[in-house]
C-alpha cells in the first residue's frame, strides 16, 4: 500500500492557514449555533466518507452535549423528527451542495433553506459547507487519522 500520509499542514502552511482562517470566520461571525454547524459538518463528512472528520465532528457534538440519539440518527435525518426545521433545511442544503453531481442544488432545496435562513446566513452556511468539503478532501487524499489524545495534548500545550 502506498504511504499517502503527507503532513499537509507543514507542507503547505499558507493554504492551511487560509483554510483555518475561513473556519475561524465561519465560527465567529456567522452567528450560527455551534451544534448546527457541527451537524452540517458531520453530515457532509458522512456523505464524503471522511473518517477523520466524522470522528472529529462527532466528538465536537459530544462536547456541546448533543444527545447520542441526535448524533447517531443523523444519516437518516429525513426519517425522524428529532431535528428542528432549521436544522433539516441546513442538512438538505448541505447534501445538495455536497452532491452537486446529482442536480446542482435544486431550486426546491434552495427555496426550503431560504425559509429558515436570511440571505447572509445562507451565504455563510454555504461557505461552511464548502469549507468542510475542502477539509474532507484533504483528509481523504492524505489519509489523515483522528487522534483525539494527541489533539488534546496539542491544545493543552497552547494554553501553557
Amino acid at each position: 500500500m502506498t504511504d499517502r500520509k503527507l503532513n499537509y499542514k507543514k507542507l503547505a502552511p499558507e493554504p492551511f492557514a487560509a483554510q483555518t482562517a475561513l473556519e475561524h470566520a465561519i465560527n465567529t461571525t456567522s452567528g450560527f449555533e455551534p451544534t448546527l454547524l457541527e451537524f452540517v459538518r458531520l453530515r457532509v463528512s458522512q456523505l464524503n466518507g471522511c473518517h477523520y472528520c466524522i470522528a472529529l465532528h462527532t466528538h465536537e457534538l459530544q462536547k456541546h452535549h448533543e444527545t447520542a440519539d441526535r448524533i447517531s440518527q443523523l444519516a437518516g435525518w429525513r426519517d425522524t423528527d428529532i431535528y428542528t426545521q432549521r436544522e433539516r433545511a441546513a442538512l438538505a442544503w448541505a447534501e445538495a451542495i455536497t452532491n452537486i453531481q446529482d442536480g446542482h442544488a435544486l431550486d426546491a432545496v434552495f427555496d426550503q433553506v431560504r425559509e429558515h435562513f436570511s440571505d447572509a446566513e445562507l451565504v455563510n452556511l454555504t461557505w461552511a459547507i464548502a469549507s468542510i468539503n475542502a477539509w474532507n478532501r484533504m483528509a481523504i487524499a492524505f489519509q489523515a487519522e483522528y487522534k483525539p489524545e494527541k489533539m488534546r495534548a496539542d491544545e493543552a500545550a497552547k494554553v501553557k
